[in-house]
């Protein structure tokens, strides 16, 4: 393996395979759902309950396929290099288009990482708000109120150690959708009022949210490569896309139903403000504010590694000399804070957590779920594919870049309209 080739992998993946079916599906469903499924209802407000429905459902189905295109690419290299291995998305890029593909793979997915992390903090400080109300607070005060309880975390090494926080906020995620059906069962009062299709300009915002929700796009070689059995692994995506798939139209269905043109870009601020609803957001807070370092881990990790291979750092650490561990430890930590810091400025300057969703959603997510993998499958895969195949890879290509461009200046112009 080259040097290129042997850099610091931003996602590193387990190449032992001993992950049963069952363990890989647990897996899958942790690493797709997130934040993003409580902002569904209000893109079925905008876009109307039927184009929002298919609009996840295409989505789902594009991002599955799109993903397999990844494992067939994996596997052909393989096939053609026997010594060549490829373990993360960044490997791709290397093999596509040696180091700029590999650094603009990463910056994708450190970019998406970061966008999902300032969504954790829009979440958070907005839950905040609808709970201390009466406390004379802003959106922005919460935000940096979290700055230093982030910077603290952020300086932990070992993720295992926020390993637990993980999946007490994915119980409070699927506590806090029950309430939210719950609630919508008992505000249901038809569909005579529910719009189907708003307009077509409307579609890309909800195509930016349905885009956001499949995350963790990044790490399916690392899942596919745990598997014992990796030929299954289709068969174990394809039953966790139509369950996660199902949730999702059933549950932006139904808040959006329920609440109508009064559907907030958050779900969970439309319930009441009981202590149900206290306690379910309440939870939710906490559990993503120790969440919200491991989302950050991959950013850290690939920023460290380009410091620690530069000039200055290892003039300034006195490498290959004794005693630089101080100092090093100290830039880390530096450059953790700042990182953490960037994000809260950017969340407070956000006009709303359902317009940044689109955004993330219709530029880096759209290019990291569409446009790469059909370029790398028609480079690698290319002379193999049948007529059929290619003109589906050049369609989705198209149809990802048309999606990025008009789905970011659609949202843009929302925001700037909200702002």
């Amino acid at each position: 393996m080259t040097k290129e080739a042997a850099e610091v992998p931003l996602l590193k993946s387990s190449t032992t395979g001993t992950s049963s079916w069952a363990q890989t599906l647990g897996n899958i469903i942790v690493a797709i759902i997130g934040t993003g499924v409580l902002g569904l209802p209000y893109a079925f407000r905008v876009a109307g309950w039927l184009a929002g429905a298919l609009g996840v459902t295409i989505a789902a189905i594009t991002i599955y396929y799109c993903m397999l295109l990844l494992v067939q690419c994996k596997d052909k290299l393989a096939s053609d290099d026997e010594s060549d291995e490829i373990h993360t998305y960044g490997d791709l890029g290397f093999k596509a288009f040696g180091r700029p593909g590999r650094y603009l793979t990463e910056f994708l997915v450190v970019l998406s990482q970061f966008g999902g992390a300032v969504a954790y903090l829009i979440f958070i400080s907005q839950n905040l708000l609808s709970i201390f109300r009466n406390h004379h607070l802003s959106f922005s005060s919460f935000v940096f109120l979290l700055v230093p309880i982030e910077i603290a975390l952020s300086w932990i090494r070992s993720l295992s150690a926020l390993a637990p926080s993980s999946i007490f906020a994915d119980v409070c995620n699927a506590l806090a959708m029950a309430i939210v059906v719950k609630q919508d069962l008992q505000l249901f009062d038809g569909l005579s009022e529910r719009k189907t299709i708003t307009s077509l300009t409307a579609l890309p915002f909800a195509g930016g949210v349905a885009v956001f929700c499949y995350e963790g796009f990044g790490l399916t070689l690392a899942l596919e490569a745990s598997m014992r059995e990796r030929r299954r692994f289709p068969w174990v995506l394809a039953i966790s896309f139509s369950g996660i798939t199902l949730v999702y139209v059933l549950f932006g269905f139904l808040g959006y139903l329920a609440y109508g043109d009064q559907t907030r870009d958050i779900i969970t601020l439309n319930l009441p403000n009981d202590w149900t609803s206290k306690a379910v957001k309440i939870g939710l807070c906490v559990g993503l504010t120790f969440t919200f370092p491991i989302m950050m881990h991959p950013i850290h990790e690939i920023i460290e590694g380009r410091l620690k291979k530069s000039d200055w750092f290892q003039n300034f650490c006195h490498y290959p000399s004794s005693g630089g561990g101080g100092r090093e430890r100290f830039v880390v930590y530096v450059s953790r804070a700042l990182m953490v810091l960037i994000a809260a400025v950017v969340a407070s300057a956000v006009p709303g957590f359902g317009v940044f969703v689109s955004i993330v959603g219709s530029t880096v997510s759209a290019l990291l779920s569409f446009v790469l993998p059909t370029t790398f499958h028609l480079m690698f895969c290319g002379r193999s594919m049948r007529s059929w195949q290619r003109a589906l890879d050049l369609c989705i290509l198209g149809c990802g870049l048309a999606f990025a461009t008009y789905g970011t200046y659609n949202v843009a112009a929302k925001g700037k309209s909200q702002g």
